[in-house]
C-alpha cells in the first residue's frame, strides 16, 4: 500500500485504474463526496484529531487514503512505440514526484526507474506528483541490462552536461531519454549505452554562472523539446 493525502490527489486516485483500498476522512468530506463510496473498498469517518495522528502532512487535509501498489514490469515493445522517459538514480522524492507530473503533462505515460532509486510511492513523492501518479505507469527495471538490450534497435538519448545542443538534435519518436543522478549526473555504466548525449545550452555568456539544472527541471526542457518536434514533424 502507499498513502496519499488531501481531496485533489485522493479524488483523481480514486478515478484512476488504482485500487483505493480504504479512506480515513472527516465528515465534512464524506458528506460532500457521497458518490465515492461504491468505488472504495472502505471509508472510515475521523475526527481532526485522528486525522492529525496519521498524517504525515504539517497542515491534514480532510482525507487520507490506503492505495494498492501496482505490480507492473516493463514491456520494451513499449518504447518502439513511444518515448520512455527513463531515470538513473534519482534519489529525491520530491525530485521524482515532481518528474512525473512533468510526465503527465507533456504525454510521457511510461518510467522506467533503475533499481537505485528512490521509491515513487515515497509519500513525498506521491505528494509531489500532485495526482498525477494515478495516471503515468512507474516501473523499476535493471535499466543497464533493459538498455543494453535495445541498444542497436532503439535510440537512447542522455542528458549531459556536455552533449550535443538540446535544440540541433533531431529526436526519434521512440525510444529512451535517459535523466541522471542529482549530484553525479549518468552513472558510467549506462553512458556507454546512450546513443546521443544531449545537453541544455546556458544563455549565460559569464564564466561564473549555475553549475548545472535540477534533474526535474532538466526533464521538463527535454520533454518540451520532444514535444515541439513532435508537433511539427521533425521538420526544421
Amino acid at each position: 500500500m502507499f498513502i496519499a493525502e488531501g481531496p485533489k490527489i485522493v479524488s483523481e486516485l480514486i478515478e484512476s485504474n488504482l485500487l483505493v483500498s480504504g479512506l480515513y476522512a472527516l465528515k465534512q468530506w464524506i458528506d460532500e463526496n457521497a458518490s465515492v463510496s461504491a468505488k472504495v473498498k472502505s471509508i472510515t469517518c475521523i475526527t481532526e484529531q485522528e486525522l492529525s495522528k496519521i498524517s504525515l502532512l504539517s497542515t491534514p487535509n480532510q482525507v487520507l487514503a490506503l492505495v494498492e501498489i501496482p505490480q507492473r514490469i516493463f514491456q520494451p515493445a513499449l518504447a518502439e512505440k513511444s518515448m520512455i522517459i527513463a531515470l538513473d538514480d534519482i534519489r529525491d522524492p520530491g525530485n521524482l514526484g515532481t518528474i512525473i507530473r512533468i510526465a503527465d503533462w507533456f504525454g510521457f505515460n511510461h518510467i522506467v526507474c533503475s533499481e537505485t532509486c528512490v521509491d515513487a510511492y515515497n509519500p513525498k513523492t506521491v505528494q509531489a506528483s500532485m495526482g498525477s501518479i494515478s495516471r503515468v505507469n512507474i516501473y523499476y527495471e535493471d535499466l543497464p541490462l533493459l538498455l543494453a538490450q535495445i541498444q542497436n534497435t532503439l535510440p537512447v538519448y542522455g542528458a549531459f552536461l556536455e552533449g550535443n545542443p538540446l535544440y540541433t538534435e533531431s529526436f526519434a519518436p521512440n525510444g529512451f531519454i535517459v535523466i541522471g543522478n542529482e549530484a553525479n549526473g549518468i552513472s558510467s555504466e549506462i553512458e556507454k549505452l546512450i546513443s546521443y548525449k544531449i545537453s541544455i545550452p546556458s544563455g549565460n555568456q559569464n564564466k561564473l554562472h549555475a553549475e548545472s539544472l535540477n534533474a526535474s527541471i532538466a526533464t521538463a526542457i527535454i520533454c518540451s523539446e520532444f514535444n515541439r518536434q513532435r508537433n511539427i514533424g521533425n521538420k526544421y
